[in-house]
């Protein structure tokens, strides 16, 4: 499986994918798939560059393909991009700058950033505050990842057992 880092690292392949994330949460969108020429259209690309992408992010897993007649849809897979979401967690948490935000001050603390006296006070009074700090970091980390997954496999299951079906009856 190709690096995941490497396949977003390309603008046009993020630009498609974002193309493909609109059109998966978009309530006109019956399927949430889009085909090869409404993304060139939209990306304003040649057809064989969109289908050059569209191969890796196939390969990666970030995408599925349905096949209709001499035409190719294709949805967005968020399954593999989780593991982008897990390396970005402590940063997207932390305040680089040095300060504390209220609601990531628990990334921040396991990041290192300063945390404000009385907290600090607090922690250093602990047995071992940067393990005590460390460890709620990670613990926040991990329930959010956590909640994140149980939601996709959530939704997943849903349209699996409801939403597809319903849409196979209707002819969509």
């Amino acid at each position: 499986m190709p690096d995941i880092f490497a396949v977003i690292a390309d603008g046009t392949r993020r630009d498609i994918l974002t193309v493909l994330l609109d059109a998966h949460v978009s309530a006109d969108s019956r399927t949430g798939d889009v085909s090869v020429g409404e993304m060139v259209t939209a990306l304003g690309l040649s057809q064989p560059t969109v289908s050059k992408h569209l191969r890796v992010l196939r390969d990666a897993g970030l995408v599925h393909v349905r096949e209709d007649g001499q035409h190719r849809y294709y949805g967005i897979e968020i399954g593999p991009l989780e593991v982008v979401d897990d390396w970005l967690v402590p940063f997207l948490g932390a305040d680089l700058s040095g300060g504390v935000d209220g609601a990531s001050g628990a990334f921040a603390a396991w990041a290192g950033a300063s945390v404000p006296a009385p907290i600090r006070r607090a922690a250093e009074s602990l047995p071992d505050a940067t393990d005590v700090a460390s460890g709620l970091g990670r613990a926040v980390a991990d329930a959010q990842h956590r909640a994140s997954s149980a939601l996709h496999d959530a939704q997943s299951a849903l349209d699996e057992r409801v939403i597809d079906p319903v849409r196979k009856r209707l002819g969509r």
